[in-house]
C-alpha cells in the first residue's frame, strides 16, 4: 500500500520525537534541575507544608540522615495505633476519614452521626447508574471513576462554589459514592464484556464502606467478618500518605488553580491510575503469576534467587529490571503499611488455606531485599512496600484485578479531600514550578521559503 500524506506526517513526527525532542541528560545537572521534584539523593524537594499526615523513613543523628523503621502518622497519630484501635471494627475507615477531615478522632456520637451521613449519601443520583455507567461501559474502572466524577458536576446545583462547607459536602458525597461507582462499573464491564449475568445490589446505609464494597461486588452479596475487617484495614492504610505523592500533589496543584472539586478529583484519579503509582500492585500480581510458571519448587531458595536475579538482569518477566513491590522513595528499613498488611495477609491466608502462597511471598520479600541491596549497592536498606502484599490480599478476598486500583482510590479520596480543603483554607499561590528553555531561537520564514 502506498504511503499516504498522513503516513508521512506521522513518520516525520516520530523522527522529531526520537531526535529533536530528546534533551541532553547532562543539561539537567548543569542547570541543577530537580527532575521528578527530587534532589540528587532522591529526596523530595520541599514544596509545601501540611498537617494532614507525616511520612518518615529516616532520623537525623549528628547531622546525618540514618535509616530507621518507617513511620506514618495521620494527624499526628501513628498508623499502627489507628489500625489496632479502629481496625478492630469494620468501620475503621470511616473513623480515620473523620480524623483526616476534622483533625481529631471522633467521639462515639460523632462517629455514629458521621456514618449515618455517609450512609445517606451513598445512593447515586436517580438514573445515574443507567444513564452514565451502564450506557457506556468501560474495560478500565479508573476511567469509569473519572467519567462518573466529572459527570457529577452536572448534578451539582453549585459545583464551582469554593466555600469550605460546600467543598466538604462535595467531598463527603464523593467519599460515599466512589465505592458504588466502582462496583457498578465493574458489574457493567462483567455483563457487557464477559457476558455474565448483570447483578446490581443497592448499597445499605447501615453498612461500612468495606462491607458495602464486598456486598456490591459479589453476586450473592455475602462476606465473612474477617473479610470485611481485612478490607477495612486495607482502606485505612491507603487513606493518606503525605502531600508529596503524585496523586495528592496533583490535588494540591489543581486546587491551587481555583478549579472545582470534581475536576480536581478526576485529575487525581488519572494520576493514581498510572502503573508507577496506584497500579503497582497489579504488576506485583502479574510478576508472581510469572514466577509460579517458572519456579517449580516454591521452597527452593536457589530457584527463587535465580528467578529474581533474572528480573534484576532484565532477563525475566517484563525485562524492566525491577522486582515489583520492593523499594520505596522514603522508607528503607520497613514500610509500616506493608508490615500491617502482611500480618493481616497471614490471618486471611490461614482462613482461606493460602498459607503456601503466603510463605512464598514472605520468602521472596526476604530474598529480593538481599539481592537488590547487593546488585544495586544500596546500603540504606530495601523493604517491601504496601503494593507487595495488597494484591495478594485482594486476590484472597476474591476481588477482581480490575478493582485493585479503584480500591486505592476509594481509600485515598479521604486524604485528597483533606489536602484539598487544607490548600483552600491556606489560600496559597497557584503552584507553578519553572522549566528552563534549552532549545534554540529561530527566525520565522514565510511559507513559500521553507524547505
Amino acid at each position: 500500500m502506498a504511503e499516504t500524506g498522513f503516513d508521512r506526517l506521522i513518520n516525520r513526527y516520530v523522527d522529531f520525537c526520537n531526535d529533536t525532542c530528546r534533551i541532553d541528560p547532562n543539561l539537567y545537572e548543569e542547570y541543577s534541575v530537580k527532575r521528578g521534584l527530587r534532589d540528587s539523593n532522591g529526596r523530595g524537594v520541599l514544596t509545601g507544608l501540611t498537617e494532614v499526615s507525616d511520612v518518615n523513613g529516616f532520623k537525623v543523628v549528628d547531622g546525618n540522615r540514618v535509616p530507621m523503621p518507617g513511620k506514618l502518622y495521620f494527624r499526628g497519630y501513628p498508623v499502627e495505633e489507628l489500625v489496632s484501635g479502629a481496625g478492630g471494627t469494620n468501620h475503621g475507615f470511616e473513623e480515620i476519614t473523620f480524623l483526616l477531615l476534622f483533625g481529631d478522632l471522633p467521639t462515639k456520637e460523632e462517629l455514629s452521626a458521621f456514618m449515618e451521613v455517609l450512609g445517606e449519601l451513598r445512593q447515586l443520583p436517580e438514573s445515574f447508574n443507567r444513564d452514565v455507567i451502564m450506557k457506556a461501559p468501560s474495560r478500565d474502572m479508573m476511567n469509569v471513576l473519572q467519567k462518573c466524577v466529572l459527570t457529577l458536576y452536572s448534578y451539582d446545583e453549585d459545583p464551582n462554589n469554593l466555600d469550605i462547607k460546600n467543598v466538604l459536602m462535595q467531598s463527603l458525597k464523593l467519599i460515599a459514592q466512589l465505592p458504588v461507582m466502582a462496583a457498578y462499573g465493574y458489574q457493567a464491564y462483567r455483563h457487557y464484556y464477559l457476558e455474565k449475568s448483570l447483578v446490581i445490589h443497592r448499597p445499605k446505609p447501615e453498612l461500612s464502606t468495606a462491607e458495602n464494597l464486598l456486598r456490591l461486588l459479589r453476586t450473592d452479596g455475602k462476606y465473612t467478618e474477617l473479610e470485611a475487617k481485612v478490607l477495612d484495614v486495607c482502606l485505612i492504610i491507603h487513606a493518606e500518605h503525605g502531600g508529596g505523592n503524585n496523586s495528592t500533589f496533583t490535588t494540591h496543584v489543581l486546587t491551587s488553580s481555583g478549579t472545582d472539586t470534581y475536576s480536581t478529583i478526576a485529575a487525581s484519579l488519572g494520576s493514581l491510575k498510572g502503573p508507577r503509582h496506584g497500579g503497582a500492585n497489579i504488576k506485583v500480581q502479574q510478576m508472581f503469576n510469572d514466577l509460579k510458571e517458572n519456579v517449580r519448587d516454591w521452597e527452593n531458595e536457589d530457584e527463587l534467587k535465580s528467578y529474581l536475579q533474572g528480573l534484576l538482569d532484565k532477563r525475566g518477566f517484563d525485562h524492566s529490571g525491577l522486582i515489583y513491590g520492593m523499594g520505596h522513595a522514603v522508607y528503607s528499613e520497613s514500610d509500616p503499611r506493608a508490615v500491617i498488611l502482611k500480618s493481616y495477609a497471614k490471618k486471611l491466608a490461614e482462613e482461606k488455606e493460602f498459607y503456601d502462597e503466603f510463605a512464598l511471598y514472605d520468602r521472596v520479600e526476604r530474598i529480593a531485599s538481599e539481592l537488590i541491596a547487593k546488585n544495586r549497592k544500596i546500603f540504606k536498606g530495601v523493604c517491601a512496600n504496601v503494593d507487595f502484599y495488597s494484591g495478594f490480599v485482594y486476590s484472597m478476598l476474591k476481588i477482581p484485578t480490575e478493582i485493585f486500583t479503584p480500591i486505592f482510590a476509594i481509600s485515598r479520596i479521604s486524604g485528597w479531600s483533606a489536602h484539598r480543603i487544607e490548600e483552600l483554607v491556606n489560600n496559597g499561590k497557584i503552584i507553578r514550578p519553572a522549566y528552563k528553555y534549552v532549545g534554540t531561537h529561530q527566525e520565522y520564514l514565510p511559507l513559500d521559503k521553507r524547505q
